[in-house]
């Protein structure tokens, strides 16, 4: 119940002119894999309000660089999950991708960009897909947003502030730092590529590469494939070829 107040009221923060009654589905560290060939992304915190919207928050603490072309993976790996194949288009629901950032994306010293789709021609008209992308900057002194969303920025940039909603947040973060399940389940997240890695190289080698024969060896690459690991970690493994690759991936799509 706790996170779902401080989402809803964050975002409330972030969208003022938002009418959200309640959230339905918060959930942290959401993995989604769209199919065999597509990069996975693993989303900090994807939100479901009770009118069907979704909210991915992402707190993004280096400049990578690449954010806007992340933001537009994410919107459209995020749109993928929201409708099954045969439905209307019109069942997709509107959907807010929002980096939180300590440092200014785009260099214009704004606390807060908001991109939508519009006519390069004509700029009233607005394309009205429901894609909504959100860069936020802590690192702003422009007076262009609420003294509350300040506030949260303020903290996210480690001063201090008296805002009861940072408290509130701050008081959560500490709470959560002590939790020794919430810190197994941090060390889980950051150990958990490696030791698909390991787990599956050692079963390649036990189950598919000891055989030796061709049919459990591409058994063994499609299954690699789909737990998502890339041609160079195949090959070493089952000692094989990306021709061979290639055709276990033609295979799976004839599944």
């Amino acid at each position: 119940m706790q996170d779902s107040e401080l989402c809803k009221e964050l975002l409330q923060r972030i969208l003022p002119d938002l009418e959200i009654d309640h959230i339905e589905y918060p959930e942290l560290q959401k993995a989604i894999k769209p199919d065999v060939d597509a990069k996975s992304i693993r989303l900090d915190v994807y939100i479901r309000d009770d009118k069907g919207t979704i909210y991915d928050i992402e707190m993004q603490v280096t400049d990578t660089k690449e954010l806007p072309k992340r933001s537009r993976y994410y919107q459209s790996v995020i749109d993928l999950q929201l409708i099954d194949k045969g439905q209307h288009y019109k069942l997709l629901k509107p959907s807010y991708i929002i980096f939180i950032c300590p440092f200014d994306v785009f260099c214009q010293g704004r606390h807060i960009y908001t991109f939508e789709n519009i006519c390069k021609e004509d700029t009233n008209i607005v394309l009205g897909d429901g894609a909504v992308k959100i860069f936020l900057n802590a690192d702003s002194e422009m007076d262009d947003v609420s003294k509350e969303l300040a506030a949260f920025l303020d903290y996210v940039a480690g001063k201090e502030t008296d805002d009861s909603f940072v408290k509130k947040l701050d008081d959560a973060v500490k709470m959560a730092k002590k939790n020794r399940e919430w810190r197994h389940e941090y060390m889980t997240l950051l150990m958990r590529d490696q030791e698909n890695l390991e787990k599956g190289i050692e079963k390649g080698i036990k189950k598919g590469i000891e055989k030796g024969t061709m049919q459990e060896r591409r058994r063994i690459i499609i299954k690699m494939i789909g737990q998502g690991f890339n041609d160079v970690q195949i090959m070493t493994v089952c000692e094989t070829s990306a021709e061979e690759i290639s055709e276990c991936r033609r295979s799976m799509q004839g599944m």
